[in-house]
């Protein structure tokens, strides 16, 4: 069977890729370093860590998956990004996924250096709402989670991978 490797050990994250590539491929994370601020404040800074992750995680695979989450600011806003990228050694195919303003509150939290996951969980008094639905779940008030959110990042690389090379497995 081929195999995909997510650059995270994080269960959402693993959980969104098995969803989109299985039965096709059996699918684990490892643990991999994004190469980039541990809270990525760019389309591009997020998007390179997606890739860097991804990259990692295909040299012991026939796939490798990246997911990252970032903000990137707009003016005085801040907005929640997240970007995918996918890699067979070949090629790296990269998608992004949905964009939502973050409250005021975490958006100054975020411009004096906290990390995102740091302060949405101060801001909603939870814990590891990072493992769980995410800023994304929290802030639609559960009509978009973070799997979710994830499954259609990685439903766009997949897409386009098969697209691209003529591969369908």
């Amino acid at each position: 069977m081929k195999r995909a490797m997510v650059g995270s050990e994080n269960a959402v994250k693993v959980a969104a890729v098995r969803q989109v590539l299985s039965p096709d491929f059996s699918v684990a994370g490892v643990s991999a370093v994004s190469g980039v601020s541990d809270q990525p404040f760019s389309d591009q800074e997020t998007r390179e860590g997606a890739v860097n992750r991804a990259r990692y995680a295909q040299k012991n695979a026939d796939l490798g998956i990246g997911l990252e989450g970032g903000v990137r600011p707009e003016g005085k806003d801040v907005y929640l990004c997240s970007w995918g990228a996918l890699t067979d050694g070949s090629g790296v195919w990269t998608a992004g996924g949905a964009r939502i303003l973050l409250p005021e509150r975490i958006a100054a939290m975020l411009h004096d250096g906290v990390e995102l996951k740091t302060a949405v969980d101060y801001y909603t008094q939870l814990e590891n709402v990072h493992q769980n639905d995410g800023a994304i779940g929290i802030l639609t008030a559960g009509q978009v989670d973070r799997t979710a959110l994830f499954h259609h990042i990685v439903s766009l690389l997949y897409g386009q991978w098969i697209y691209q090379t003529g591969r369908r497995l």
